[in-house]
């Protein structure tokens, strides 16, 4: 059976909107103004100091106030983290369907673990991840691979998946040698194919069948 380790915003849950509303909670307190919701998605992928760091270049605002909106950020969007999100059509059931099969299951996402878990714990998704790795898990973030390494060590063996939605997850399983299977509904940047993958979905209905001949 494989170790599937999944990518967490833009993957799993549409988080967008509600990053959305916290990113203009804070850069509005702060006497900026708000962004539209497709221009924070082009933001989303590199944990929350990079979506601040992000939103500080777009309106010109100095990098000074970056520790201050980052912890800002981090308190917004944690007292409201579930509001919004929603996860993509059909993957609880196909949640279960790889776990009945046997596959272990992880998380390795840029966003910090407290975050990902309360998420997780909203959905009653964290039963089906007994390994959780968040963006201040470790030292470092994706794309290095250490964090999907860490996730992989921590899960028993077996062939080794990654699923990621963006150019961060597919950098980052091309680092740790592993197999890149693309959600191609979430927030990447770039067109399908500038991104390496070994295979492709837009629907977790189809995910347990891609899965059969990618592993």
């Amino acid at each position: 059976m494989a170790a599937i380790v999944f990518d967490l915003d833009g993957t799993l849950i549409d988080s967008a909107p509600d990053i959305h509303a916290a990113l203009n909670q804070v850069m509005t307190e702060a006497g900026g103004s708000p962004f539209d919701l497709a221009t924070v998605i082009s933001f989303i992928g590199g944990g929350v100091p990079l979506l601040v760091e992000r939103a500080l270049q777009a309106q010109g605002r100095p990098m000074a106030e970056h520790a201050t909106l980052t912890a800002r950020m981090l308190q917004v969007y944690g007292a409201a983290s579930a509001v919004r999100t929603r996860l993509y059509p059909g993957l609880p059931e196909t949640l279960e369907t790889l776990r009945a099969a046997g596959h272990a299951l992880g998380i390795c996402t840029n966003k910090p673990e407290a975050p990902a878990r309360d998420i997780l714990d909203a959905f009653d998704l964290t039963r089906f991840f007994p390994v959780i790795i968040g963006g201040d898990t470790l030292a470092v973030k994706k794309p290095d691979p250490a964090p999907l390494e860490a996730a992989y060590a921590a899960l028993p063996a077996g062939p080794r998946i990654y699923v990621g939605d963006s150019e961060t997850d597919a950098e980052t399983a091309r680092r740790a040698g592993v197999p890149f299977l693309l959600f191609t509904e979430g927030y990447r940047k770039s067109p399908v194919e500038a991104l390496p993958h070994r295979a492709r979905f837009d629907d977790y209905a189809g995910f347990p069948a891609l899965l059969a001949g990618a592993a």
